[in-house]
């Protein structure tokens, strides 16, 4: 499976919290890789495809194929697959099929199936359904779909909100964003994100300030400068990690290009933040460093 159910108990939903449907742990840029062999015993050759099960815009499942190799009996291969762009809706399981034209008795082993590599895509609000949705791990007081002008909007009623996708595979990559706020203390892109309280942040912050935050066991601030940023405005954010290199784009212009040797962050998710106030994002682009 390409993703992994999280439930809330009735006791902890009556608490409060953030909930999840599911978490994926598969994303297009990333490569599957198996291994499949047929059965000496098998009478006929038969096909064999890495596949996908996609959520679609009407919430079912729609499959996407590999390519395909025939495998005669007592033969293996090696199945090798960089996930396609899927239009930002989410993975649902993978597999491999198994295929023939005509009845075929016998066995096809597969010795291993697993993904590699840093994710290649677009978060966003797709043209229908509502997985794209529920993919993001929840943890804002309001998490709503936007105007025509806005992919989805984040508010958050007190404290610090963020939602996040991604999982602690994810090293070396860049994020960007569309982000406009509205009334928000502060708000912003993070990468490398653990949870609530551990990931890199580029926040629009209070008193005409941008900063490059550390959340681990509080907030260090990493770097600042002046921007006098405005409230309905969309500016454009960017964070790259490389390693223990840290570097930050607003608007296209660099900004920020810092080393964290102390306790780096080394892998983690793509976020978004916001503080008090709303936020309206366009869509998160994730991609490999360049």
């Amino acid at each position: 499976r390409a993703m992994t159910p999280t439930f809330l108990s009735p006791e902890a939903a009556k608490m409060g919290g953030y909930s999840v449907v599911a978490s994926p742990t598969l994303y297009p840029g990333q490569t599957l890789r198996a291994r499949v062999a047929a059965d000496p015993a098998n009478v006929q050759p038969v096909s064999c495809r890495l596949a996908l099960n996609v959520y679609n815009e009407k919430d079912d499942i729609t499959a996407h194929y590999g390519p395909e190799v025939m495998l005669e009996p007592g033969a293996g291969h090696d199945l090798s697959w960089r996930v396609p762009d899927l239009d930002g809706y989410p993975i649902a399981s993978v597999g491999a099929e198994i295929g023939s034209d005509s009845r075929a008795e016998g066995a096809v082993y597969l010795n291993y199936l697993t993904w590699d590599g840093p994710p290649d895509l677009t978060l966003k609000r797709t043209s229908g359904g509502s997985f794209w949705k529920k993919a993001w791990v929840d943890g804002v007081d309001h998490f709503e779909n936007g105007d025509e002008n806005e992919g989805f909007r984040l508010i958050q009623d007190e404290g610090v909100g963020l939602i996040l996708q991604g999982t602690r595979e994810w090293t070396d990559y860049q994020a960007e964003c569309d982000l406009t706020p509205h009334l928000a203390v502060r708000a912003g892109l993070a990468i490398r994100a653990q949870g609530m309280r551990r990931y890199y942040a580029l926040l629009l912050a209070p008193n005409g300030k941008i900063q490059l935050v550390k959340a681990l066991d509080g907030d260090t601030v990493l770097a600042e400068a002046d921007f006098a940023w405005q409230f309905g405005a969309a500016y454009a954010l960017s964070l790259q990690a490389t390693g223990p290199r840290l570097q930050a784009w607003i608007n296209g212009q660099p900004l920020f290009d810092v080393e964290d040797a102390k306790r780096p962050l080394t892998g983690g998710a793509v976020a978004l933040l916001c503080e008090e106030g709303r936020v309206a994002v366009s869509s998160v682009r994730v991609q490999p460093v360049s």
